[in-house]
């Protein structure tokens, strides 16, 4: 697949198949991430894997999904629910923490899993404090971000905006449709 058509199809994903992702390539979208440029080389950023079946469960009330659309449409169905989360920290323990480093591991982890058909949907409308709890990373250690995986089970496509509306919707069939504003639009100027 050519690299432009990879990063069409690495969408947001949020209803899965209840077909678990193996441990390997959850270790293996982890190590991609741990690879990722970052400031300074500083290494600021942590992981936790969660795959259990009953820890999963436990993380699906504490995410919130698809803030776009109505609930009924925009969170998975009862056997649509991801069958993993990463859990994305950052060590303040360390120097120089940077909102950059965590989105490039982020990139570089969600980029990872597509390329083993592994969707993905990064989440920061979380309930930080009861999965902090729950995850009970070290002193120090804060949490940003989960990423659900599995694989997916609806499709995911790029269409123009409309009247300037980025609003991402449903089709016909409860696929996902994502504006994305032109090239011409974005690209200002070529010196």
């Amino acid at each position: 697949m050519e690299m432009l058509e990879f990063l069409r199809t690495r969408r947001t994903y949020r209803r899965f198949e209840p077909r678990p992702v193996p441990a390997g390539l959850l270790a293996e979208a982890v190590d991609a991430a741990r690879i990722a440029s970052c400031g300074t080389n500083r290494q600021t950023v942590k992981y936790i894997i969660v795959q259990t079946p009953e820890t999963v469960a436990k993380i699906q009330p504490l995410v919130h999904w698809a803030a776009a659309l109505p609930p009924e449409q925009g969170r998975p169905r009862p056997g649509e629910e991801p069958t993993a989360f990463i859990a994305v920290l950052q060590d303040e323990r360390l120097p120089g923490c940077s909102d950059v480093d965590v989105g490039l591991a982020l990139g570089s982890l969600t980029a990872d899993a597509w390329a083993h058909g592994v969707g993905s949907c990064i989440m920061g409308s979380i309930d930080r404090p009861a999965l902090t709890a729950l995850l009970e990373p070290p002193a120090g250690v804060v949490l940003r971000y989960m990423v659900a995986l599995g694989y997916p089970a609806h499709q995911s496509h790029l269409v123009p905006v409309r009247d300037g509306d980025v609003t991402y919707y449903l089709d016909e069939n409860r696929d996902y449709c994502v504006p994305k504003r032109s090239l011409e639009e974005v690209l200002l100027k070529t010196l």
